[in-house]
C-alpha cells in the first residue's frame, strides 16, 4: 500500500504528553507511536520504586525510578554509577543500536555502500496495523542503505531493521547470529539477541552495562554516521516522523542515542551528552512512561556532571620512569606518555599514578614503542590507564659490548 501526503505533528509534543496531539490525520496518528502497548499510554503504569545505585562519590547517586540504570564515562569506559547494571532485561528498540552498528561497520568496511538498494519483502513490510514502529517502506519496493539506516535510528523502523537483516544475512535469524557475535566481541556478556527489532521474545535480553558498551562502540567506531543519532526527524515515503528521544529537543549537549518501549520492557532510553570536553553515557531501563525516562535521564546527567570532572594524571611531556634496557648502547630509556591523557574522577579527589614496565626490556627500543603502562588511581580505586612509551631510540650494542654486559651481569656488577 503506497501512502502519500501524510505528515506527523512534531514528535517533541508527543513525547512530552505521552500521546500524539489530536488533529493529525487518522493514519498518521495511528502510526507515529511505537508498538500497540504504547498506544495505551494514557493508562500509565505505576512507577518503579526509586532504585539507589553504587558510586565512588560520597553520599551516593540519586535514587532513580527505573529497573536498572547506569552512568558511564565515554573516554575510559568506566562505570561511574549504576543500579542493577548486569541484570538481563528486555531491551525493546534499544536492540536497534546493534542493528544500526552492524550496518555502519559494513559501510565502513565497504561491504555495503550508501546507495546500495535494499529490497522490502513481505516479511519485512509493515502492514499499516499501527502495532509497531515503522519507516513505512512500500511492499516490494527498494530503499538505499543510508535511508534504511536513518529509518532504523530516527524512525525506529521495524520494517527497515528486518529489510537490512535479510539483505545482509539472508534472514533475520541469520542476522541475529551476527548481532550475537558482535556482542561477544564487544564484551557484552549479559546479552542475547533473537531479532533485529527488539520485539518481545523470552530469550531476547540485554543489560544496562552491555547497552552502554554498545553505545560507546557506536560513538567511537561509527563517527561518520553518529550524527544521524542526533537528527530530530526523517521523512520517507512522504511521511515525516520525529525522533522519540525527548532530550534532543531540550538539551543541546545531548546527541544520541536511542529510545525503546514495549509492555515487557517499559520505557527505555540510552543517551549520550558532551559538556566541557567530558562525554557521559546513560542507560535507563524499564521506567513507566516516555516522560519518566527523559526526566530520570536528565537527573542522572545533571548529577554526573556536578559530581565528576576530568583530571590530567601526568603532563604529556613528563618523564615518569627510566627503565633499564639490556644489550643497548644506553643502559636506560626515558619513558612517559605518547599522547595527552585524561581520566574522569569525583570532583576534588586527587589522582595518583604507578608505572608498570614490561619485564626483560632489551634493545633495540624504538622511540614511541609501548614498553609498559601507567595506572591512575583515585581514592584507592583504578580510574584509568595509559601506555608507557619510550621517549628515545636505544640502539642495540655491538657484540663485544653485549658480551661484556652478560659477563658483568653474571657477577652482579
Amino acid at each position: 500500500m503506497q501512502l502519500k501526503n501524510y505528515s506527523f505533528l512534531p514528535l517533541a509534543i508527543a513525547i512530552a504528553t505521552g500521546a500524539l496531539v489530536p488533529g493529525a490525520a487518522s493514519f498518521a496518528a495511528a502510526h507515529a507511536a511505537k508498538p500497540a502497548a504504547q498506544k495505551k499510554s494514557a493508562a500509565v503504569e505505576p512507577a518503579p520504586a526509586p532504585l539507589a545505585g553504587q558510586t565512588a562519590v560520597a553520599g551516593g547517586p540519586p535514587a532513580l525510578a527505573a529497573k536498572a540504570w547506569l552512568l558511564m564515562d565515554f573516554d575510559s569506559g568506566e562505570v561511574l554509577a549504576s543500579a542493577n547494571p548486569d541484570e538481563p532485561l528486555p531491551p525493546a528498540s534499544l536492540t536497534k543500536m546493534m542493528t544500526s552498528f552492524l550496518v555502519e561497520q559494513a559501510l565502513r568496511s565497504g561491504k555495503l555502500k550508501k546507495d546500495d538498494l535494499v529490497p522490502v519483502s513481505q516479511y519485512a513490510w509493515c502492514r499499516g496495523s499501527g502495532t509497531e514502529s515503522c519507516m513505512y517502506l512500500p511492499l516490494n519496493s527498494q530503499a538505499t542503505v543510508i535511508d534504511i539506516l536513518r529509518g532504523i535510528i530516527v524512525q525506529s523502523g521495524n520494517d527497515a531493521s528486518k529489510a537490512i537483516a535479510e539483505h545482509m544475512a539472508g534472514s533475520e535469524e541469520g542476522f541475529a547470529k551476527l548481532m550475537n557475535a558482535e556482542a561477544q566481541r564487544l564484551g557484552m556478556t549479559h546479552t542475547h539477541f533473537v531479532n533485529a527489532t527488539g520485539l518481545p521474545d523470552p530469550d531476547h535480553k540485554s543489560s544496562a552495562r552491555d547497552l552502554a558498551i554498545l553505545a560507546r562502540a557506536i560513538i567511537r567506531d561509527s563517527s561518520d554516521y553518529y550524527p544521524i543519532y542526533a537528527e530530530r526527524e526523517f521523512k520517507y515515503n512522504n511521511i515525516k516522523q520525529g525522533n522519540r528521544n525527548a532530550l534532543l529537543y531540550t538539551d543541546p549537549t545531548v546527541d544520541g542515542l536511542k529510545t525503546g518501549h514495549t509492555q515487557e520492557a517499559g520505557y527505555c532510553l540510552v543517551t549520550s551528552s558532551k559538556r566541557n570536553g567530558m562525554r557521559l553515557i546513560t542507560v535507563m531501563l524499564n521506567t513507566n512512561s516516555a516522560q519518566a525516562r527523559a526526566d530520570q535521564t536528565r537527573t542522572l546527567l545533571g548529577w554526573g556532571y556536578a559530581n565528576f570532572e576530568k583530571a590530567n594524571p601526568i603532563e604529556p611531556t613528563a618523564v615518569v620512569a627510566t627503565p633499564k634496557v639490556t644489550f643497548g648502547k644506553a643502559d636506560t630509556v626515558a619513558a612517559g606518555l605518547g599522547a595527552p591523557w585524561t581520566v574522569t574522577v569525583p570532583r576534588g579527589q586527587k589522582v595518583s599514578t604507578s608505572v608498570q614496565v614490561q619485564p626483560g626490556l632489551e634493545a633495540p627500543v624504538a622511540k614511541g614503542a609501548v614498553i609498559g603502562k601507567i595506572v591512575a588511581e583515585s581514592n584507592g580505586k583504578p580510574v584509568g590507564e595509559a601506555p608507557l612509551v619510550a621517549q628515545a631510540d636505544v640502539e642495540r650494542a655491538g657484540f663485544m659490548l653485549r658480551l661484556w654486559q652478560r659477563v658483568t651481569g653474571l657477577f652482579g656488577k
